[in-house]
């Protein structure tokens, strides 16, 4: 009996421990345990290059059967556009998000964060000042002000998050002095005021921290880097970089003209000009349509050097304009960046015009330089020398020019300034070239 009792004994602690263990492993699973978390870092301006890597990253997370996504935010804003295709590619996820600001997460930066279902800040990290400024640091327009600030409410009410601070942020007349706030400053979160206001669910040092509180800690971790291909875009479509290559691009050209043969300048213009086509096309901003008209406009270009009459020139020069429009992320942005390129062509042409001359380069080969001079023999007219002293005779009214009959030979000519009647004897007195001065005898 007393063998049986300890064999029940110890198949009841036994099945205890199996259930524990059973348990354990259960809860370890729980705290992440065989789930894949992205992490995809959201750093320096936000804008269409940026917008093209996160396109392709949620794309590859959605694909991979990802369980969460942590962005990882530190950016003093950018454009307003890219933000808010950045929102709405966050809103149409169904994978769980999470923001960790881990320095800043100002102006357009707040707003993607709001677009999260979670947010984490580190302690020394802020979120807010999201006012809407124009290129030249100027506030927008109210149409602009007003669509941002709807964009920043929706933003929070579609987390459960109160607007009030949302609109704070965009808004300077909204007044929150207990925030260090007051009317005609933007609302800007601390960690603590940001968890207070229930913007953040928390306050984290690291990573490891951040992952712990999500119960990811034992998770699949995939750290999502950009392209060269991607930090290319980012860099080359930048509002400050555009109008810099489009310049660049404009002089190196027009020095070109200048040079012989093909070399630094051309290749300085040529590879602004791909740079700049190729940044957006990565970015998704640039269509082959936009690369068939820039290859048509130089054709046509080139072929004006042909072609007399200057319409393929012009024809040239619209379809360049017309691609890089198409390519550009903002009409405005773009035709002001344009009109920067074609001063700095003007200038750049003004001084090499004055300095070189139009007998260099490209136009040594299209301007004709020949001269008929008589130094190389040519002559427009005989100069008729030896026909000083002969007499003839009129034959129409010399007033002062008509036409006289020297030795059987009739000859325009002039007087020396007096009238001269028809058949009057007359004698030659001076040969200038084709102009034969005769005086009446």
């Amino acid at each position: 009996m007393l063998a049986k009792k300890s064999v029940t004994y110890i198949i009841t602690i036994i099945v205890f421990l199996s259930f524990i263990y059973l348990n354990d492993s259960s809860t370890l699973k729980a705290d992440g345990e065989g789930k894949l978390v992205y992490i995809i870092p959201i750093e320096n301006d936000v804008e269409r290059g940026l917008e093209a890597f996160m396109s392709r990253m949620t794309k590859e997370a959605v694909e991979e059967g990802a369980d969460h996504i942590i962005f990882e935010i530190d950016t003093p804003g950018g454009r307003v556009d890219a933000a808010e295709s950045i929102g709405k590619m966050l809103q149409d996820l169904e994978i769980p998000t999470t923001s960790y600001i881990t320095s800043r997460a100002l102006s357009a930066g707040s707003y993607i964060a709001l677009n999260t279902d979670n947010i984490y800040m580190n302690p020394q990290a802020t979120m807010g000042a999201s006012g809407i400024i124009t290129q030249d640091g100027n506030a927008a327009d109210k149409k602009a002000q007003s669509a941002w600030l709807k964009a920043m409410t929706g933003a929070a009410e579609s987390k459960g998050r109160d607007p009030l601070y949302a609109q704070a942020m965009a808004d300077e007349t909204i007044d929150l002095p207990e925030y260090d706030a007051p009317e005609g400053a933007f609302l800007t979160l601390s960690p603590n005021e940001a968890v207070e206001v229930e913007y953040a669910q928390g306050i984290v040092s690291h990573r490891t921290e951040l992952l712990h509180k999500l119960g990811l800690s034992d998770a699949n971790v995939v750290e999502s880097e950009p392209t060269f291909a991607e930090e290319v875009a980012r860099f080359v479509t930048s509002p400050v970089v555009v109008p810099i290559l489009l310049s660049l691009a404009s002089l190196g050209l027009i020095v070109e003209i200048y040079s012989p043969g093909f070399g630094v300048p051309g290749t300085m213009g040529l590879v602004s000009l791909l740079l700049f086509f190729y940044g957006h096309f990565v970015a998704g901003l640039a269509g082959m349509e936009a690369i068939i008209l820039l290859i048509l406009g130089i054709g046509l270009i080139v072929a004006e050097f042909f072609v007399p009459g200057g319409i393929l020139g012009l024809l040239g020069i619209g379809s360049m304009v017309g691609s890089l429009l198409m390519a550009g992320a903002d009409i405005g942005h773009m035709t002001m960046s344009i009109g920067i390129a074609f001063l700095v062509a003007i200038i750049a042409s003004a001084i090499l015009i004055r300095r070189i001359g139009m007998d260099k380069g490209v136009f040594r080969h299209i301007i004709l330089k020949d001269r008929t001079t008589t130094e190389l023999g040519y002559v427009s007219k005989e100069n008729r020398l030896d026909l000083i002293g002969l007499e003839g005779v009129t034959v129409s009214p010399l007033r002062p020019a008509g036409k006289a009959i020297f030795d059987d030979e009739r000859i325009d000519v002039v007087s020396e300034g007096s009238f001269i009647a028809e058949n009057k004897s007359i004698k030659i007195v001076k040969v200038e070239g084709v102009r034969i001065v005769v005086r009446e005898l």
